[in-house]
């Protein structure tokens, strides 16, 4: 079964999968910028299934990005089974198509951010999960070939012609 291709425009959401919370993100209707949305206290299959279909109707999403964890080698790890299953569960609960995105070193960064930024630790955790859900849709997007030509070109190492 090959993964879903995601709609060219619209609103997207980043997810940072955990078993006890999944951090949330939203980029604009444009896809310029990934902002963090919440952290979502998972509480049974049920309910979960209705805030992420309100969250879908109310935020007029068109699809689901889902975090990937894999080893520093590249290779899928036992997580990256949990997130593909909870990606297809996004999928049927929500009738949206699904893609998945290299999550490596978003958690730890996320970190980082808050640190720099002078969170207490009980503030960087509340915040954490959404945090590294925006670098994870931040990446897809930026990864997805969605730039201007001016900012493709910051990106472009390739000699230009004059």
């Amino acid at each position: 079964m090959s993964e879903p291709t995601l709609p060219k425009q619209g609103r997207l959401a980043g997810i940072d999968y955990g078993t006890v919370r999944v951090g949330v993100a939203i980029c604009d209707p444009e896809r310029r910028l990934a902002s963090p949305y919440e952290n979502y206290n998972r509480r049974n299959e049920k309910l979960d299934a209705e805030y992420f279909r309100k969250l879908a109707a109310n935020e007029r999403l068109v699809g689901f990005v889902v975090g990937l964890p894999v080893h520093t080698s590249g290779d899928e790890s036992g997580k990256s089974f949990e997130a593909r299953q909870y990606g297809a569960w996004l999928q049927q609960t929500t009738g949206l198509p699904v893609a998945f995105h290299d999550e490596r070193y978003t958690s730890t960064e996320a970190e980082s951010m808050l640190m720099i930024a002078g969170h207490t630790k009980k503030r960087r955790k509340k915040r954490l999960d959404a945090i590294a859900a925006q670098l994870i849709l931040a990446a897809y997007l930026e990864s997805s070939g969605r730039q201007d030509s001016a900012t493709q070109a910051l990106w472009d190492d390739r000699p230009r012609d004059s």
